[in-house]
């Protein structure tokens, strides 16, 4: 089974991308974040002919996260368990940053558990969006950690837009980040858990840093300077490390007129 996860920026405005990409390199299922739109508004007949089923969550022109899948998408949840709302008053709503769903389960069970995450960006230091970032990325790992108590064999990938650079690598520069988000030790601190909940980075082994990125700013010229940064991971539960068979990152992806800011990453299991 080929996977991957791409922050896509817009569903509706790069739609043929997707399908492109998924015809191109045959991948059978695709997380996508930040389609920023309602279900409803979405025209899917092109992923539909193209023999994909689709299970999406949106509430409004931001955020909102995806799974396309053509082998098999069943068990879909909208929202992890516990997560914290925004605003974080009466006022507040679950955003639509997660969904998991089950895909290449045969008549007998099995397949793979997918969860599509889009973390919160964090904005600065002293906003509250910052320490709401970091009770999300709390709510995930204590549903990652249930998920494995309930089945250590369970084969799981938490996949998408972490908006966490856990290492100094993952960096083009990290003077550029001092006092900003997404390096923080607070933000790595609970990346770490994540991971420590048992669920390990499948990529960076085959794909180490420096210079691996997976996202480049719009401003600046950051893609053609080389200024980027790795926030996008597939992170798998033991037994679905267990079954990697080899990951890429598309960077051709990132060129080109109307490309996302974001590259896919791809990663194939055999199950």
């Amino acid at each position: 089974m080929r996977i991957a996860t791409w922050n896509i920026n817009s569903l509706r405005a790069r739609m043929d991308r997707v399908v492109a990409f998924l015809g191109r390199h045959q991948v059978d299922v695709l997380a996508l974040q930040e389609i920023k739109a309602k279900p409803a508004q979405l025209d899917l007949a092109p992923l539909e002919a193209a023999g994909y089923e689709v299970a999406a969550h949106g509430l409004n022109q931001w955020n909102g996260v995806a799974v396309i899948s053509r082998v098999g998408l069943t068990d879909v949840a909208l929202q992890l368990p516990d997560v914290p709302t925004w605003p974080e008053d009466e006022t507040g709503v679950v955003e639509a940053r997660a969904l998991g769903a089950t895909v290449g389960a045969g008549s007998e069970g099995g397949g793979l558990r997918i969860w599509s995450l889009y973390v919160p960006n964090g904005r600065e230091l002293d906003h509250p969006h910052y320490p709401y970032k970091l009770r999300w990325l709390d709510a995930l790992r204590a549903e990652g950690a249930r998920e494995l108590a309930a089945d250590p064999r369970s084969r799981t990938v938490l996949v998408g837009d972490f908006n966490v650079a856990p290492q100094d690598d993952d960096v083009w520069d990290m003077a550029f980040f001092e006092g900003k988000t997404h390096v923080t030790e607070p933000e790595r601190a609970a990346f770490r858990a994540v991971v420590d909940a048992g669920y390990a980075d499948v990529v960076r082994p085959e794909h180490p840093g420096p210079g691996t990125y997976t996202y480049w700013d719009y401003q600046a010229l950051r893609f053609p300077k080389k200024e980027g940064m790795r926030i996008d991971f597939v992170l798998a539960s033991p037994a679905a490390q267990e079954a990697v068979t080899g990951s890429f990152i598309d960077r051709e992806e990132r060129k080109g007129k109307g490309a996302s800011d974001h590259a896919p990453v791809v990663v194939d299991l055999d199950l």
